[in-house]
């Protein structure tokens, strides 16, 4: 794997390498052949001389195979740069912070950002952040006015124990009156700290986080602010953690 710049790619650095292998496979055939080939006619009978059908037929097998690994090669040219062009269009992001849809967590530096959005009805919500193991370390009550609210985490558990940094996961859930848990939509931000083309997708890497390029909602710069649920700007606070 080859590193520039924060973009990585698994991208064989010879693309031709199996075309060229395939081509000088053949042209060894091809030489044993015609050696052959060769000798036969040089000692065959001149009064009852060689069907010159089978030979040429094989030669013909032996254009077409040529012809085929000649289009291979033309194929994985593309493909190379069209992989290229892929890693070419991860650059713009690179210490970039982007906002993508889930609940995967990045504490960064002491800092992470997620937002959640609350459908109308709801009258109970619960934020729970927990550790990799799966481990709770995190929880408060959440909004419940309808809208997307923005929350900012400290890295500090519920005993104010500061947390390192990694990845997490946030949960929000939100009740109706009836006690029926309501649907949430989470994003959360973190800053791009590299790339690469993973099984043909372009993917973002934000710390130990992975990420489709597709799957970004929205790009800032590092400086900017979050917006608030009431579509102003401004930091808003991690809620009180609950007992």
């Amino acid at each position: 794997m080859s590193i520039i710049n924060g973009i990585s790619s698994t991208v064989n650095t010879d693309p031709n390498s199996k075309s060229a292998q395939n081509a000088q496979s053949l042209e060894e055939d091809l030489n044993r052949f015609l050696t052959l080939l060769t000798t036969q006619l040089q000692h065959q009978d001149p009064l009852d001389p060689m069907d010159a059908t089978e030979f040429t037929s094989q030669l013909v097998q032996f254009a077409s195979v040529e012809q085929q690994i000649f289009q291979n090669s033309n194929l994985e040219k593309l493909l190379a740069v069209q992989e290229t062009n892929k890693l070419s269009s991860l650059v713009g992001f690179i210490d970039n912070v982007v906002e993508v849809e889930g609940q995967d967590l990045v504490l960064d530096q002491g800092s992470s950002r997620f937002t959640y959005s609350i459908p109308i009805g709801a009258v109970q919500t619960k934020i729970t952040i927990t550790d990799a193991a799966g481990l709770q370390v995190f929880t408060a009550d959440g909004q419940t006015q309808p809208g997307i609210h923005s929350v900012e985490w400290d890295g500090t558990d519920k005993n104010g124990q500061q947390q390192p940094d990694g990845l997490y996961r946030v949960q929000v859930t939100t009740f109706d009156r009836q006690n029926n848990l309501l649907d949430v939509l989470h994003t959360t931000f973190g800053r791009v700290t590299g790339g690469g083309v993973v099984d043909g997708k372009t993917t973002l890497f934000m710390g130990p986080l992975r990420v489709d390029q597709d799957s970004v909602l929205s790009v800032q710069k590092p400086e900017s602010t979050p917006t608030s649920s009431d579509g102003g700007t401004g930091t808003v606070p991690v809620p009180e953690p609950t007992a």
